[in-house]
Order: C-alpha cells, then structure tokens, then sequence
C-alpha cells in the first residue's frame, strides 16, 4: 500500500494506492481527516476529480465529525465508567501484592495492579482483559453467524483498530475483529461478524452485498447506526 497527501478544493487528503478495483471516501474523526482509498496505478487528476465530485458529502461528513461528544481519555483510576458489551461499569483499581489482573466482580471492573504501575501497563492490562473477553464469546457468535450465512472463515483474529469495526482478507478467507467490540453491545459483534463472513460471497459494498445482509441479518442498518453512534474506532 502507498500513501500520500495531496489538496483538493482546500481540503487535504491522504491517498491510500491499494490492490482494489473501486475508489472509496472515508471522513475520520475526531479532526474530520479525509481518506481516499483508490486502485494502486489511479492518476493524482483522477483522484482530484473524485473528491472534487463528492464534496458536498466531504463537507456533511466533517460537520457531523465535529458534532461527535468528545470522548475523554481513560486514565484508569477508581470511580471511571467503562463499558463491557453495551453495559457501564465504575472501575476500582487495588494494590495487590502477588499480581495483576482483571475482572468482573459485584457488578464492577476489579483492576488489581501490583504497586505504583504505570498508566500504560493498567492500559495493557485492560486491552488484555477486552481480548480475553471476545475470545471467550467469539466461538457462540462465530457459529450463530457462519449457521445463518453458510459462510465459515478459515482464522479469525482479534486486532486494537482505529478506523476499522472488521475487516476480511478474501483469498486467505481471514477475519479481523476491532478489539473495541467488547465495549459495545453483543448484537453489534454479531453484525460485524456477519458482514465480515458475507464478503466471502461478495467483495463489494453493492446492491449484492446489502440483498445478503438484509437477508441473513434483517435489521442490520439499525444496528450499525448504533454502533457508529455510540463509538467510533
């Protein structure tokens, strides 16, 4: 993959080249970024011409972007809310003397730590414990969907992404799971997971694709309008 910066109409955009054959807009918070996704040998000109034609979207994109409740950043002390699949829980941090862990007690995240650690190893420690926590619902979910889509990945994988809810490596049948799922509710897993699994059928975000979804996961729309909503990776 190559990336590049290049303005248009005053607007600067990262270029992705990728072995694709369609061109794709993206506006990525929370600054309002505009990335475009193109087939590796697209022209600069051409690249120009597409954002140029969809600038009224850029434009609605960036003013809803900039409307997104800003998310504080966790520094993993007591008294924090933390979400565990759609619910929220207060976070209790404990000295302990032998090791760290976490866990789900009393209807609170226990975050037990040995001495003064460090905000990045609390960090680590939760990311683990999210991990742990889809890789424990994932085999349910994953034979729920690949029952209803007819469609079984040959690996899944579970991956911290920014941008991504999933993603589907098509010839190695390979699915990659944003690890920020676990926060969210367990209905937007399995959405993510059937959409993931019907690209095996179909590549493309076409008319094909969505007759698919509407057919194997009918109130798919609400649920992604819910989870665009409530987080953004």
């Amino acid at each position: 993959m190559k990336t590049r910066s290049m303005e248009v109409a005053g607007i600067s955009v990262i270029v992705e080249r990728k072995k694709i054959k369609n061109m794709y807009i993206r506006v990525l918070p929370p600054d309002g970024q505009v990335k475009v996704s193109v087939p590796d040998r697209t022209t600069n000109a051409a690249v120009t011409a597409f954002v140029t034609s969809h600038l009224a979207w850029i434009k609605k994109a960036k003013e809803k972007v900039a409307n997104l409740p800003v998310q504080e950043i966790p520094q993993y002390q007591s008294g924090e809310k933390h979400m565990l699949w759609g619910r929220s829980y207060p976070l209790e941090v404990r000295d302990h003397a032998s090791h760290s862990q976490v866990s789900l007690s009393d209807d609170r995240i226990l975050l037990q730590v040995r001495g003064a650690s460090t905000y990045e190893i609390r960090q680590k420690l939760m990311k683990q414990w999210y991990r742990t926590e889809m890789k424990t619902v994932m085999p349910e979910v994953l034979a729920r969907c690949t029952q209803t889509v007819g469609q079984s990945p040959k690996e899944w994988r579970i991956k911290d992404m920014r941008t991504k809810w999933g993603t589907c490596n098509i010839s190695q049948k390979r699915i990659w799971l944003n690890l920020q799922l676990a926060k969210m509710p367990p209905e937007c897993l399995d959405y993510v997971v059937t959409h993931e699994l019907v690209h095996l059928y179909e590549k493309n975000h076409n008319q094909r694709f969505y007759a698919y979804m509407d057919q194997f996961f009918p109130n798919w729309r609400e649920v992604r309008k819910r989870l665009n909503r409530e987080a953004t990776p």
